[in-house]
């Protein structure tokens, strides 16, 4: 494994007006202006994802971020070296020589590399969550990391690394689908919440994504609503991607579906009578929930089907959706019985099946039936 060092940046710094905290990063490599003392005048070019500026900033450093040797033909030798170990995947350690409102600046031989803030392995900011990812980043000037090259960029003059990357194969290795661990909430997005996974040692070494639909079995409009930045959860590991370095988790799969056989485990019960709100159709006719008519018509015109009734209904106290979904019940046909559930909102209805179908065979007819309707 390679070790890149080079000099140390002394003191560098941007104007805060030219930097974006979140979506900015370094062309690398850095252009020397010419000056006419020893001291060295740097112009750094900042590009964000919006748009770009240009910055020229001086140092009082006697020492250069490129070394005194590296011309062109050196710099061309080195961004075939980025390319290589882009395309090959495999890793090298860096020294950190600064820092910037986005992320850090690695050495790499004569280039600058760029490792963003989110690219570093989540342990970092959870074992010192007090702290901003600028005091963080402070701290690891001079130190070595372990890297890899993301994207190697001569033409626009992007080397951008990742550490959380080049420590994936270490401890992904020790990770399988329906693992249970103790995280902490990274951050949330609209489309679900990124989990830092804590390992045996109590430190966080990776990172999953929880999807908005495996948050809970209530129906989550906002994830903010439920989750919030460094919250404790426990996740269930459902899938894991090798080729893209990808973790999917899940909440909710770590409690009861709610939706199981019958209505008894279906409504909660209440408090004050220690009984569930139920209805039961002893003559009294139920009116199905809207657009379950159509279907339960549509169901007696399946071979096998020979009865559909609505035997209960009740109300929950959690709402999953306001459209009407159909279940199938867990338990396999009993002396030709069969159950369903239909929902909507809090609504739930029982529907009983007299059916000569095995469940694969109800799982069929119901498919069929939900293509006719509209």
């Amino acid at each position: 494994m390679a070790v890149f060092g080079g000099a140390n940046l002394g003191s560098v710094s941007f104007s805060s007006h030219l930097l974006n905290q979140h979506s900015c990063f370094l062309s690398c490599p850095l252009k020397l202006l010419p000056s006419s003392s020893n001291r060295t005048s740097l112009l750094c070019v900042v590009k964000s994802f919006s748009g770009s500026v240009t910055a020229g900033t001086d140092t009082s450093s006697d020492q250069s971020l490129l070394r005194d040797d590296a011309g062109p033909p050196r710099m061309s030798t080195d961004w075939k070296l980025a390319k290589a170990y882009c395309k090959s995947g495999d890793t090298f350690e860096g020294e950190v020589e600064g820092f910037n409102g986005g992320g850090l600046l690695i050495r790499f031989h004569s280039l600058v590399g760029f490792l963003p803030y989110p690219q570093l392995t989540p342990s970092r900011s959870c074992k010192e969550p007090q702290k901003s990812i600028h005091e963080i980043a402070k701290t690891l000037v001079g130190s070595i990391l372990p890297l890899k090259v993301v994207q190697a960029d001569e033409e626009n003059k992007k080397l951008i690394l990742s550490e959380k990357l080049a420590l994936w194969p270490k401890y992904s290795q020790n990770v399988n689908v329906g693992d249970v661990f103790t995280g902490r909430v990274g951050s949330v997005e609209d489309y679900g919440a990124f989990i830092h996974l804590r390992f045996d040692d109590g430190l966080y070494h990776l990172t999953g994504l929880v999807h908005v639909s495996e948050v809970s079995w209530d129906y989550v409009q906002d994830v903010r609503d439920v989750l919030r930045d460094g919250d404790e959860v426990r996740v269930i590991v459902t899938n894991i991607d090798k080729e893209k370095s990808r973790i999917t988790l899940s909440i909710k799969q770590l409690e009861d579906d709610p939706l199981l056989e019958t209505l008894d485990k279906v409504i909660l019960k209440d408090s004050s009578s220690g009984s569930p709100s139920l209805s039961s159709n002893n003559g009294d006719t139920i009116d199905p929930l809207p657009g379950l008519e159509t279907i339960l018509e549509e169901l007696l015109q399946e071979d096998g089907i020979e009865a559909v009734r609505i035997n209960r209904q009740g109300f929950e106290k959690r709402v999953v959706s306001q459209d009407l979904q159909l279940w199938l019940s867990n338990t396999p046909p009993s002396e030709g019985k069969f159950v369903l559930l239909a929902r909507a909102g809090r609504q739930v209805q029982e529907i009983h099946l007299t059916t000569s179908l095995d469940q694969q065979g109800i799982k069929k007819a119901l498919q069929r039936v939900l293509e006719r309707v509209p």
